[in-house]
This record gives C-alpha cells, structure tokens and sequence, in this order.
C-alpha cells in the first residue's frame, strides 16, 4: 500500500492556488485541474489538491497532522523550505539533518504542516 494523494482545505481558494503554484513551480508537480471548490496538482505517482471543505464549514489545520513530501535532495529541501517563507508561510524547522533524514518543516498560509526531506 503507498499513499496515493492529500487534500488540503483551504479558507482562500485563490491565495491558495498561487502559494502552491509557486512553490510547485519546478517540480513535477503540475496543476491538472479547477473547479470553484477544488485545484489538483499531480504527477505520476501523486496527487495533490487544496479545497474548500465540501460541508461549508472553515478549514481548520489538524494539530500533530503534517504532510511530507520527498523531494530527492537536500538542496531541494532547502530551496522548497525557503519558497515556502518566501510566499508567507512559516517556518516550523529550520532545514537540518534530522535524524537519519534531512528536512525542514513549515505551514503553508492556512496553517497546514509541510515537511520536505531526503
């Protein structure tokens, strides 16, 4: 069994999309689909969407919920840490070796946890 894809909620649909247009900008990651409520990114092995919850109700980050992404080098954990800052979300980890893995931690400007690691 291997995950398959995540959804995100989101209270700003449009600020949404362009946080993670931007910082999926130059992976493999590419926007495939639109509707009011959802955008889907995807690649050959993984979906990604961020939505407006389907009952109406605000979108809420989950404490100790957090999604990760592998992204094949430290140096894209670093780059892909410094966009996420750079487009307004936080950093929750600084981009370090961590264990038996490099990664860095941040939110996304909901508040949903990020993790790119080697």
């Amino acid at each position: 069994m291997k995950m398959s894809y995540t959804v995100l909620g989101t209270n700003n649909m449009e600020a949404s999309v362009k946080f993670y247009d931007a910082l999926f900008a130059q992976t493999e990651l590419k926007q495939i689909a639109a509707t009011d409520r959802m955008t889907f990114w995807q690649c050959e092995s993984f979906a990604f969407a961020v939505a407006k919850p389907f009952d109406e109700e605000a979108a809420s980050n989950g404490n100790g919920t957090m999604i990760g992404f592998d992204v094949g080098s430290s140096e894209e954990v670093i780059r892909l840490h410094k966009k996420v800052v750079e487009l307004g979300g936080t950093c929750e980890g600084e981009p370090s070796q961590k264990g038996p893995r490099f990664s860095a931690y941040a939110r996304d400007l909901d508040k949903n946890k990020l993790c790119f690691f080697v």
